[in-house]
């Protein structure tokens, strides 16, 4: 069965520079409400600056039952790790277990590595330290004791806060399909979230992990999609929102990342090739500064047809 997210409209704050912790965690409820698997909220405290993440996502947890919280991505070598295990532990108690982190280790860009100096973490260490930072968790969440790796050396992790169960909720690399991102996929994530824009790439790219780990691991996609029963409105909204964010067009942007504009019924088989490549769950920006009107169309229109897969 295949799961159905949304990601929450935070990363339009570094457009707008309008904040709304108190407005995310309503459209988590409105998510919930609407049919939807799981809500997701991106995270850059200075780089392109919104709210905090798992703030938003304990708030979220307080008006919702049903619905899977998760990160997409959290860069997590950004605070030291025992903090980030309590708060992830925190947040995983306040929503019974409900938590997903997706993981990056930064973007190799002018912005992210000022972020990484400003708070004091080495940039050309990020994807070593998020490797060690998902043991400490595993190690603190178990109930281990002392840690001896390459960045940190921790001692007595038993006193660290338990979440709900003894594994923590499921981490899962925000990669892409490059040999050395899906030999660490393999060895230690319980998930793959890709934003590939190429279905048949990644069908390949699930079938080189499944092969190389006997590991249950989750294959999910991260999707930027507009609806519209214009498609050429549709791509001309995209577009407009792509060169807001990134200073790219779409084109340029469509190389890299997976975009749709267009109407509900051709999202549906757009997406239909992902899920046909093994992607069991689906996660949507929804590229548009008007994101309530989105998330109904998407609800209205495009879930029905994805349920009947």
């Amino acid at each position: 069965m295949v799961e159905i997210g949304i990601m929450l409209p935070s990363r339009e704050t570094a457009m707008t520079g309008r904040h709304d912790a108190a407005g995310l965690v309503s459209f988590a409820k409105s998510a919930e409400d609407a049919g939807f698997d799981s809500v997701w909220i991106g995270d850059s405290p200075l780089a392109r600056t919104r709210v905090d993440p798992m703030t938003v996502l304990a708030a979220a947890a307080a008006v919702t039952s049903r619905i899977r919280l998760g990160t997409a991505a959290l860069t997590a070598t950004l605070r030291q790790p025992l903090l980030g295990a309590h708060v992830a532990a925190t947040v995983d108690q306040l929503s019974a277990g409900r938590l997903i982190l997706g993981l990056g280790a930064g973007f190799p860009l002018p912005e992210s590595q000022d972020e990484f100096d400003t708070l004091g973490i080495p940039f050309n260490e990020r994807v070593g330290r998020l490797d060690e930072t998902v043991r400490i968790w595993r190690h603190a969440w178990s109930g281990g004791s002392d840690f001896n790796g390459r960045y940190w050396k921790l001692k007595d992790l038993t006193r660290t806060l338990p979440p709900p169960s003894p594994a923590g909720p499921p981490l899962w690399l925000a990669g892409s399909d490059t040999p050395k991102v899906l030999a660490r996929v393999g060895r230690h994530y319980d998930g793959w979230l890709p934003f590939l824009p190429d279905s048949t790439a990644y069908a390949r790219a699930w079938e080189t992990i499944q092969e190389h780990t006997t590991r249950t691991i989750t294959p999910a996609i991260y999707l930027t999609v507009l609806l519209d029963p214009d498609p050429i409105r549709a791509q001309a909204e995209l577009d407009n929102y792509v060169r807001q964010y990134y200073r790219r067009s779409l084109t340029e942007m469509s190389t890299i990342q997976a975009y749709f504009a267009g109407t509900p019924e051709a999202c549906a088989e757009w997406l239909h090739g992902y899920m046909n490549a093994g992607a069991s769950h689906l996660i949507l920006r929804l590229g548009s500064l008007n994101a309530p009107r989105q998330l109904d169309l998407a609800a209205q229109d495009l879930l029905p047809l994805l349920s009947r897969a």
